[in-house]
């Protein structure tokens, strides 16, 4: 098994389980509060501030980051989109993500 099937099949069993936390305000908010565990960002983000600002916060704090290639398959693995009725993605938000 590889790092991003791995990271996937976590990523679903935490979200399951109400241990996802997505978007920039609230991911800040946990990785300050130091009960961060792993923040996940898409390489693809095209907002170098906001690259800039989680990789400080994961430095300073001692939070595992791990970078993913796209945007769009962590929107889907953090639960971000929409699945259809035969079990693919729809849509999804493309944003960066945090767990």
């Amino acid at each position: 098994m590889d790092l991003l099937t791995a990271l996937e099949l976590t990523l679903r069993k935490a979200r399951a389980h109400g241990g996802v936390v997505r978007g920039l305000h609230e991911c800040a908010k946990l990785i300050e509060k130091r009960s961060a565990q792993l923040c996940v960002l898409a390489e693809d983000c095209n907002q170098p501030d906001y690259v800039k600002l989680v990789k400080a916060l994961c430095a300073d704090h001692n939070i595992n980051l791990l970078t993913v290639p796209s945007a769009k398959t962590l929107g889907e693995w953090a639960g971000l989109c929409k699945i259809d009725s035969e079990g693919n993605a729809s849509s999804c938000n493309l944003i960066t993500t945090k767990f």
